[in-house]
């Protein structure tokens, strides 16, 4: 008997590796952005995404609904990004422990670094990580607060409120002054 195309059938009848074939050509590059927003680091981004369906494919048949690998995905991909920014800061904080002092940056670096980020995204990254979260996946990647509850796995309640004092930051910052 021939078995129909992975794309003719529904997710609960993919094995493992057409979930994941069929998951990594419709979603890798927004899970990428994704994980992009959440780290601002490409490579770094990448390597959490591909890990993911990693873990997907290896958790394929204890799913307990495989209609839902989008959002195992998406929970995973975020759930990572938290993990590589606790580590990271574990890691930064060590290293200015140990550093010797360092010197000014260059007018040059500085004329740069104010080129390469824009004050949106500049002040997007100094919201509090949930609140940061919330408004990429809401904004950003365009999940309802349903998903987006499911993927920060926190209440959708919580959502409303990350999302709300997010915006309310971003408010007072962007502001001009009067």
């Amino acid at each position: 008997m021939a078995r129909e195309p992975a794309s003719d059938r529904t997710a609960s009848t993919w094995t493992a590796d057409e979930a994941v074939t069929q998951l990594f050509g419709a979603h890798y590059r927004t899970l990428v952005r994704l994980a992009v927003l959440l780290l601002r680091d490409n490579g770094a981004a990448e390597e959490i995404t591909q890990d993911a369906f990693v873990a997907l494919h290896g958790h394929w048949s204890r799913l307990r609904d495989p209609d839902k690998g989008l959002a195992y995905l998406r929970q995973t991909v975020v759930n990572r990004s938290r993990s590589a920014l606790r580590h990271r800061g574990v890691v930064d904080r060590f290293l200015r422990r140990q550093a010797p002092p360092t010197t000014a940056p260059s007018a040059e670096a500085g004329a740069l670094a104010a080129v390469a980020h824009a004050e949106v995204l500049a002040a997007v990254r100094e919201l509090p990580a949930r609140q940061r979260e919330a408004l990429v996946l809401r904004y950003y990647a365009d999940l309802s607060e349903v998903q987006i509850a499911e993927a920060m796995g926190i209440s959708q309640g919580a959502v409303k409120s990350h999302t709300s004092r997010a915006i309310a930051a971003l408010r007072r910052t962007m502001e001009p002054t009067r």
